[in-house]
């Protein structure tokens, strides 16, 4: 049984990423249906928090429905991460996470996300920091290291327990290397073989199907999976993970009416939580994935994604699905 302090995940979780502009709470309720066992929000900035700036204070949103939640923050300076942590347990999540992960430039290059594996010290002094400020559980995302020759994340994940996290999550790629390459899980069974760790470590990157799950369950002995990309569009592979691990058999896979229901039910639910108008623009993003396979798609696809008309948005959905036994996934 997986523990994140008194939280139990059951015995092989399976938790769902935070993605940047994807992890929100209408992505993150149709996860949870499907099967996902831990989630955490999208990242936020710390210093966003501190000066209650809209689009981060949003991000605090979450359901009683998707509980346990973990609240995702980030940033490079130790004091603004202690306040944002103060504000972010004000939200009353069940978890808080650290980002020590996120590659990107605007984010890696001012030492935040990522960027914090060049200053190994002040990546412990952070996170003890951000530990005694806060009575709830804190956990940490992060890689392997900054490139092939900084791979310290043995020891940093021993470090970082020692100063109190209850959980860990390693991405297996570098900050150099992005989302590129293969990730290489290797450090990360290390870290579990380690003697000394006594908590949760949970492995990312390229679990995209339930065979790849369990080889790696097998392989490398981790106490769960954390899938990212994968579920994008796919809310369905945490359950198609569960049911393999559990019986070795697949369960049938979403059918074209499946795909247009979540679909429908995730634009409702953006429209709910973001406006009509943003809801409609950020659901762009998903229905690529949402219908990826589909022979002669392309027609219906554009529709979706130029359309910024609500009404002509669910009739085109609706059309795909009472016309959908003339489709096929190729």
């Amino acid at each position: 049984m997986a523990k994140i302090r008194d939280i139990e995940l059951g015995d092989f979780p399976l938790l769902l990423a935070p993605m940047e502009d994807v992890s929100d709470p209408p992505f993150r309720a149709l996860c949870k249906q499907h099967g996902a066992d831990l989630m955490y929000t999208e990242f936020i900035s710390s210093e966003g928090l501190i000066r209650d700036a809209a689009k981060s204070v949003q991000k605090l949103d979450i359901f009683e429905y998707e509980r346990p939640v973990g609240i995702q923050i980030f940033g490079s300076d130790i004091e603004s991460m202690k306040k944002a942590t103060e504000v972010t347990a004000r939200a009353n999540p069940d978890i808080i996470d650290i980002n020590y992960g996120c590659p990107v430039k605007k984010v890696a290059c001012k030492g935040a996300g990522a960027g914090i594996l060049q200053d190994i010290p002040k990546m412990v002094e952070m996170t003890r920091e951000i530990v005694n400020s806060t009575s709830l559980p804190v956990t940490v995302k992060t890689r392997l290291g900054w490139d092939d020759d900084t791979k310290y994340v043995v020891e940093v994940a021993e470090r970082l327990q020692d100063v109190g996290i209850e959980g860990i999550s390693i991405h297996g790629r570098t900050r150099k290397q992005m989302y590129k390459g293969v990730a290489d899980w290797s450090l990360i069974a290390e870290i579990k073989n380690n003697p000394r760790m006594r908590i949760p470590v949970f492995g990312n990157g390229d679990i995209d199907t339930p065979e790849k799950a369990v080889e790696y369950k097998a392989r490398y002995g981790v106490d769960g999976i954390m899938v990212g990309r994968a579920s994008i569009g796919y809310p369905w592979i945490f359950n198609e993970i569960k049911h393999f691990v559990k019986t070795g058999e697949h369960l049938a896979l979403p059918t074209i009416e499946d795909r247009v229901e979540a679909a429908i039910q995730h634009l409702d639910m953006s429209v709910k939580w973001k406006g009509e108008t943003l809801g409609v623009i950020e659901m762009k993003r998903h229905y690529t994935n949402y219908f990826k396979g589909i022979a002669n798609f392309k027609e219906h696809r554009m529709k979706l994604v130029t359309s910024f008309d609500l009404n002509e948005i669910k009739e085109t959905l609706n059309w795909i699905k009472e016309n959908s036994d003339e489709m096929y996934f190729v």
